[in-house]
């Protein structure tokens, strides 16, 4: 019986890739959204993979959908953390709403998540964790204060649950994008792309396919001897 992953913001940019990349590779994969039926139930139409809708800020919602999952799918072996949103502004402008917005969706869904599915990981002796964090949670970002701080705090979080997950069995890695060509990235106006395309030295964008490959070697059953790492995928952006 193949392996149950859960990809969290699972349905759309780099969380669809992640979910397409391991469900080609064998896995039984379930994917979560937040808000944007239409779009969930189009990609469930289209990949075959059953999606769920619960708020990963919120811990009770996460309980109860881990619990839902593994009632009708089998305990969750591979959990890749990848939702996240963004309510960019400078510190003097942004509201302590769009902060606690960012923490709470971005990094504190680590925790609410992980939380729900380790004790289960640590009775079968198996787990694979991927957190996706950022390159702007390892160099900053003007205006993005919020977003570095929930980021960054991503690959600490990493770093102390590998040590808690290893003699279980269980990995605990992340994974830093840079800049994607999501829709959300392309939608920056061009002068600003160029702007950031400059910057990187491979001199293009990524894709979020290559950040799939990225997940899909971290959660593979014989990758057990990397653990509390951080992938960086970024063409040579931030060397870190």
């Amino acid at each position: 019986m193949s392996r149950v992953a859960l990809v969290t913001g699972g349905t759309r940019g780099i969380g669809e890739a992640i979910s397409l990349k391991l469900k080609e590779a064998g896995y039984t994969v379930v994917a979560n959204y937040a808000g944007n039926d239409e779009a969930a139930q189009a990609f469930k139409e289209k990949h075959g993979i059953p999606v769920y809708k619960f708020d990963v800020s919120d811990f009770a919602a996460c309980a109860e959908a881990v619990k839902q999952i593994t009632s009708d799918v089998g305990a969750i072996e591979v959990l890749v953390n990848n939702a996240g949103i963004t309510r960019d502004g400078t510190i003097h402008k942004m509201t302590p709403d769009n902060w606690q917005k960012v923490i709470d969706t971005n990094l504190s869904s680590c925790f609410n998540m992980c939380r729900n599915v380790f004790d289960s990981m640590r009775e079968l002796g198996f787990g694979r964790i991927v957190n996706i964090g950022s390159i702007n949670g390892q160099a900053g970002q003007y205006g993005q204060v919020n977003y570095a701080a929930a980021k960054s705090g991503i690959h600490g979080f990493t770093k102390a649950l590998a040590q808690e997950g290893a003699p279980k069995g269980i990995t605990v890695n992340a994974i830093a994008p840079g800049y994607i060509a999501t829709d959300m990235v392309r939608a920056v106006p061009e002068k600003v792309l160029e702007k950031i395309v400059a910057r990187i030295p491979v001199g293009r964008l990524g894709e979020a396919d290559e950040i799939a490959r990225g997940v899909l070697f971290l959660v593979a059953d014989d990758a057990g001897f990397v653990t509390g790492s951080t992938l960086s995928i970024n063409g040579g952006q931030h060397m870190y």
